[in-house]
């Protein structure tokens, strides 16, 4: 499939977040964030205590989608080459010689569970991989295949033997989502669906074929030229020195990099198709800005004794930025 309509990318879409609903209750912003991410071909960061269904909403997107998956489980011993893959030795016709065995990296859409538990080196590891989509092993290069998704779950209330992100891979990923509590009707229902005889199974939907030219098409939606100011206004606005917004100046130590501007933008494009339009509002923009721009602004002490989290700074921040330039 090489080119697909507007109507087309949105039936797409539904069909996608509809087989996902089978089994994961609610979490509708969740989904459409995640779905988001992968249409843009970045990566998502999902953070949410226990329980909470991350790891689960990643399988079940793997069964949604006909592509090849991979689950890797960070732990701290987990080591690079069980990433990456490294060269093991092999006799053929009564010669030695060395061969690329292929670790868990090379798949489509994988699965980077409690990404926040392997040590730093290990982290390392997929930095490449998320940013050129290769991996260099003993001075060669392999390419990995198309599409390519890390989607890495942490866990934010754990924190003795987990070795937080540092700011540098925080940036490689287009989207932070954060998985919240369900509701008690939400609740309820997931009690009926994972207690009872019935086993939902949602069916494949869409390939990576598919993918590709959904990415092809949001990539030629039209953004005009007052919105795209308004995401450059926004992203120079989380810089302390240079915002409008009294929060950032007082909560903020360093505000996002180019790569959040590059989010909204693709995230603003696919918004607004998913909505049926071929073009891109400012609300589109707004829609994306949270997740696009939660990990890129670090806060400072000030920000985490006063209990003020990024998502509260980033909402004065867009209303204090003028839509009209």
């Amino acid at each position: 499939m090489s080119e697909i309509t507007v109507s087309e990318f949105r039936q797409a879409a539904d069909e996608i977040e509809q087989q996902i609903g089978k089994v994961i209750v609610g979490q509708e912003n969740v989904i459409r964030t995640v779905l988001t991410a992968i249409i843009a071909g970045g990566h998502a960061l999902l953070e949410g205590v226990p329980g909470l269904g991350k790891t689960m909403l990643i399988r079940t997107i793997s069964e949604v989608l006909d592509m090849e998956f991979s689950r890797i489980q960070f732990t701290p011993d987990l080591m690079p080459a069980d990433i990456t893959g490294t060269d093991v030795m092999e006799e053929v016709d009564g010669q030695r010689r060395f061969r690329f065995q292929q670790g868990p990296i090379f798949a489509n859409l994988i699965l980077a569970d409690e990404v926040n538990r392997a040590t730093p080196k290990t982290q390392s590891a997929m930095l490449e991989a998320m940013q050129e989509k290769t991996v260099t092993v003993a001075n060669d290069t392999y390419e990995l295949p198309k599409p390519f998704f890390v989607l890495a779950t942490q866990n934010p209330l754990e924190m003795e033997g987990t070795y937080p992100l540092p700011e540098a891979q925080l940036d490689r990923f287009l989207f932070k989502v954060d998985v919240t509590f369900p509701s008690a009707a939400e609740l309820s229902e997931i009690l009926n669906r994972t207690t009872g005889e019935e086993n939902p199974n949602p069916k494949k939907v869409a390939n990576g074929a598919k993918i590709i030219a959904m990415q092809n098409l949001a990539r030629t939606v039209p953004v005009p030229s007052n919105v795209t100011d308004f995401v450059s206004r926004l992203i120079v606005g989380t810089h302390p020195d240079q915002s409008p917004s009294d929060m950032i100046k007082q909560y903020v130590r360093y505000g996002s990099s180019p790569r959040g501007a590059q989010a909204i933008m693709l995230g603003a494009r696919i918004t607004a198709l998913l909505a049926g339009r071929y073009n891109v509002s400012y609300d589109d923009v707004v829609a994306v800005a949270s997740p696009a721009l939660r990990h890129r602004i670090i806060l400072n002490f000030e920000a985490q004794a006063a209990n003020i989290s990024a998502d509260q700074i980033l909402a004065d921040l867009v209303s204090a930025i003028p839509r009209d330039g």
